[in-house]
């Protein structure tokens, strides 16, 4: 499914050159390929540049998102998704206590992977605590997925190609541990590609825009760092405006 096409944008360059160094980490610039600095593969590799681009997009709200019961941290990029990739984390506490986490990647490939839509893609992790009979309710995947979907559709200007699960956790002790009482969990696993607004009817569109590649500022980046927030709050029993609740009353 698309939401919208992205519009091309010059400062977005298809990089020829194969293995590319890798990018990895919200703040700092790494190349792996041998012989190369950091600073080198910056300058000489318009790939390198779009992504020190989108990586500033990508995390110029965070600061915006940042609150008592929500807390960030970089974490390490998976090296295998992509050639370049960043990574954040992020855990929601409720009276003190830690109730929700999540892990929200940009992965950036200039020539792009099947199924992407595009040379950008978002991948998202989200668990929570859940109650036993939130866990057994049949509703628990769907509006689970619900929470990803109506959060992206406040959002961000456009998204493509979505795609996840939501799985039920139950973890029981044994031996030592056998007197703890069971936990249950909810873990979304999903991922998307950002897209610009879609275009007006009858707009034409080149060859690249229908290939998913857009202006770093019409995808909006840090819009879905917003986005994966609402849905992370939402996971954690603070559901944002909009969302459907699943928890009963009095539980957060």
């Amino acid at each position: 499914m698309t939401r919208s096409r992205a519009a091309r944008r010059p400062g977005v360059v298809r990089d020829a050159a194969a293995g590319a160094p890798t990018v990895t980490g919200i703040a700092g610039v790494t190349a792996s390929a041998p012989g190369v600095t950091a600073q080198a593969a910056v300058a000489g590799s318009p790939a390198e540049a779009t992504f020190a681009a989108a990586v500033a997009a990508f995390t110029a709200g965070l600061d915006a998102h940042r609150r008592r019961d929500l807390q960030f941290e970089g974490v390490p990029a998976p090296k295998r998704l992509a050639p370049y990739a960043t990574a954040i984390a992020a855990t929601v506490q409720r009276d003190g206590t830690d109730v929700a986490w999540g892990r929200l990647v940009l992965l950036y490939d200039p020539d792009g992977q099947q199924g992407w839509d595009g040379f950008f893609r978002l991948v998202a992790y989200v668990r929570a605590d859940v109650e036993p009979e939130m866990a057994a309710d049949p509703l628990l995947g769907e509006v689970g997925w619900s929470w990803l979907s109506e959060a992206l559709d406040a959002r961000v200007p456009g998204y493509a190609a979505p795609s996840g699960t939501v799985t039920r956790v139950i973890t029981e002790g044994f031996g030592a541990k056998r007197d703890e009482l069971p936990l249950t969990g909810f873990e979304l696993r999903a991922s998307w590609s950002p897209a610009a607004p879609a275009a007006p009817a009858g707009a034409e569109a080149d060859v690249e825009a229908e290939a998913g590649n857009g202006d770093l500022e019409s995808l909006d980046l840090s819009a879905h760092i917003a986005a994966w927030c609402d849905c992370l709050s939402a996971a954690a029993g603070l559901e944002p405006p909009g969302t459907r609740a699943l928890r009963q009353p009095g539980h957060g």
